[in-house]
């Protein structure tokens, strides 16, 4: 199946919400891990998300040019084309853009989709998020507003963020304190400033103790009621049960209970790249050690092609990604639920 259209990736969340599931979004930098991604996918019989942040764009478009609205569009366009092979719908999302990268990336990709949408084309990104979390929350809301006028034009969702993630990921960081709890008068302020829908579907990541990184289970103190309590207050205002569509940050070392109790309060969508980078990385290693002698020329040796061909190691590394996907989307009970 090609990439999921505007109508299909809205189907997939409401399927999800109304499901009690959620879809792994899998931060990929390459062609291997997009192609690792959508295998995984396809292996767990789960639709799915693959995203790209501002530095996964810029790699994508060479580490020497760092052109990320370049590598942005160079990610969809091959994704587009590599879908087709599979048979899962497969959404595309641009990851945690902070301000500064507002006017130089998400804009012009959302300017570009919509003169594709205008030519009769699907957009180039089924949703963009807008990373508002390090500005205070009128400033945040005030963006968003702006942006989900523009996504609505062009046939995208937009993703924002209403709390605070702790951790750094792509150079946005922020210290483990209380602010890592959204509040449910922050949740009343979002629904007020951006409707629930009726101006341009969104989806929210609301901070319920999240922290980007590496971290064992209990480290982290994860507070899913806080989901549950918002929904439930911004609920009652509106006559709407379980009026947010919430996205999952920072989940690195999260407990099965804590991610089932977050989809259970309506998360339909997790991050997950910590998780994804070492899955890919470890079968490489494994196979450097294990092949020493042939993938170096030691003591002028001349070594062993078949192991240093990077296509020998490529293939280990993609097949390690795709097994933590099909991992993620079992946790998160997508598996087995694509569209038929």
């Amino acid at each position: 199946m090609p990439i999921a259209t505007p109508e299909v990736y809205a189907e997939m969340i409401d399927r999800a919400k109304a499901g009690s599931f959620a879809y792994p979004a899998i931060n990929v930098t390459s062609s291997q891990t997009i192609n690792a991604a959508i295998r995984g996918f396809a292996e767990a019989e789960s639709d799915g998300i693959i995203q790209i942040s501002t530095g996964g764009a810029e790699y994508i478009s060479g580490p020497t040019i760092k052109d990320r609205v370049r590598g942005a569009v160079a990610f969809s366009a091959f994704a587009y084309e590599v879908a087709q092979s599979y048979d899962v719908q497969i959404a595309l999302h641009t990851d945690h853009a902070p301000l500064d990268a507002v006017e130089h990336w998400v804009k012009p990709l959302l300017a570009l989709s919509t003169e594709r949408v205008k030519n009769g084309g699907a957009p180039l990104f089924n949703s963009h998020m807008w990373d508002g979390s390090a500005v205070p929350l009128d400033q945040n809301l005030k963006v968003a507003e702006e942006l989900l006028a523009l996504a609505a034009e062009a046939k995208s969702i937009l993703e924002i963020e209403v709390g605070v993630v702790g951790g750094e990921e792509d150079g946005v960081a922020h210290e483990i304190n209380e602010k890592l709890y959204t509040t449910v008068e922050d949740g009343l302020a979002t629904a007020e400033a951006l409707g629930l829908g009726e101006r341009g579907r969104y989806i929210v990541a609301l901070t319920f103790g999240n922290v980007h990184g590496v971290y064992k289970p209990g480290n982290v103190k994860l507070r899913p009621e806080i989901l549950r309590d918002i929904q439930q207050a911004v609920g009652e205002r509106y006559g709407k049960e379980k009026p947010f569509d919430l996205v999952f940050h920072g989940g690195s070392g999260s407990t099965a209970e804590e991610i089932g109790a977050a989809v259970d309060y309506g998360v339909i969508k997790m991050n997950i790249d910590t998780d994804t980078q070492y899955a890919f990385t470890r079968p490489v290693v494994d196979h450097m050690f294990t092949n020493y002698d042939g993938v170096l020329k030691v003591d002028g040796e001349v070594g062993n092609k078949k192991a240093y061909d990077p296509r020998a190691w490529g293939k280990l590394a993609e097949a390690g990604l795709a097994t933590r996907v099909v991992e993620a989307a079992q946790q998160l009970r997508s598996a087995g639920q694509k569209i038929r």
